[in-house]
């Protein structure tokens, strides 16, 4: 076998890797204190007083503030700088504008 080949067959014996689900990082994430649906009424997210995401001044905030949240924390939120990607961030903004009222 050629060096090509095996190099081929290497590439296709490995999965491709799949793009980031903005759904299951702010499940994993971030639920447990801002809810599955992003308004706040966990119990941990109550007693912390967790902002409602579905809030038009959530909402209103471009996507730049809102990776800068995620990457930074905010108040008692922890930032994840570090220990999520660019485009692992990314799509957890853009899950957090599926709450849109």
């Amino acid at each position: 076998m050629k060096i090509p080949t095996i190099l081929m067959l290497t590439l296709l014996a490995v999965p491709a890797m799949a793009a980031p689900d903005g759904a299951s990082l702010f499940k994993s994430k971030c639920a447990m204190c801002h809810g599955p649906d992003g308004s706040g009424k966990t119990a941990i997210g109550k007693s912390m007083n967790v902002k409602n995401l579905s809030l038009p001044d959530v909402q209103k905030q471009t996507d730049a503030q809102l990776s800068a949240v995620v990457v930074n924390g905010k108040n008692k939120m922890p930032g994840y700088k570090g220990k999520l990607g660019a485009d692992e961030i990314r799509e957890i903004v853009r899950h957090v504008r599926t709450f849109r009222k």
